[in-house]
């Protein structure tokens, strides 16, 4: 039984796709979190009606504008997951690879399927009511499938309090985790509203479900790896006479 990566990018309604229809220079890139979408949105410019209606997605979590253009991270829950393509392809035992690419008034979309039935049903289904256009179907071997088909962001970040995810943000944004550190928790917390001892607690528990909830992918990275390595050797040892 053969397995399928499969790239496509299709037309129907969603908020999303419609601005980047709208704006065709801004690039949107949707990871699901639990009830809600983070989006990461990157424009060449800060037009004022481009941020005007990003402000209308959601919560506005980062914003910078440099050489290369304006750059945001947004959590919105502008598209319900339940209503959602990728109820579709888990109906077709379909794999979705996350991120969702919004351009030109394009949703862009890559998933997996574990037989080829499935992905022609699939592709069957979002024919009958959208414009789609299949742009690869590869054949794959199971040791081949991308590790982050394995990972969902939901269950990474599972567990996580808001306060210990902005705690996480403001770490990364100011170089904490770096070699050198870019800044300490002492700074780090400066920049909140919080002490120090409070923001450092924030830290290390955001860090230690972190690492909890990967270690389960870990594992299953790391065995499978084991496998491969096994069967490998099995080919290279010469048989016993």
């Amino acid at each position: 039984m053969s397995m399928y990566e499969v790239s496509f990018k299709l037309r129907h309604e969603c908020p999303y796709r419609e601005l980047s229809e709208r704006f065709p220079g801004v690039s949107i890139r949707e990871w699901y979190l639990q009830d809600c979408q983070v989006l990461e949105l990157t424009a060449p410019d800060a037009e004022d009606d481009l941020l005007e209606e990003i402000d209308a997605l959601g919560t506005v979590l980062h914003t910078s504008v440099d050489g290369p253009g304006l750059h945001v991270i947004v959590r919105s829950c502008a598209c319900s997951l339940e209503e959602s393509i990728v109820r579709t392809f888990e109906r077709h035992n379909c794999v979705h690879l996350p991120p969702t690419v919004y351009r030109n008034g394009w949703e862009h979309y890559t998933v997996i399927g574990f037989d080829e039935g499935d992905v022609t049903a699939l592709l069957a289904d979002l024919d009958e009511s959208r414009e789609i256009d299949v742009l690869a179907k590869t054949s794959i071997d199971q040791r081949q499938v991308p590790h982050s088909s394995l990972l969902s962001v939901d269950r990474l970040f599972d567990g996580l309090t808001g306060r210990q995810l902005e705690a996480l943000r403001i770490a990364l944004d100011a170089g904490y985790y770096d070699q050198p550190r870019g800044a300490s928790v002492a700074e780090l917390a400066e920049e909140t509203t919080v002490a120090r001892a409070t923001f450092e607690e924030h830290l290390r528990k955001a860090e230690n479900k972190l690492v909890t909830n990967a270690g389960q992918f870990v594992r299953l990275l790391t065995e499978a790896q084991r496998d491969v390595l096994r069967a490998e050797t099995r080919e290279v040892t010469p048989a016993d006479d």
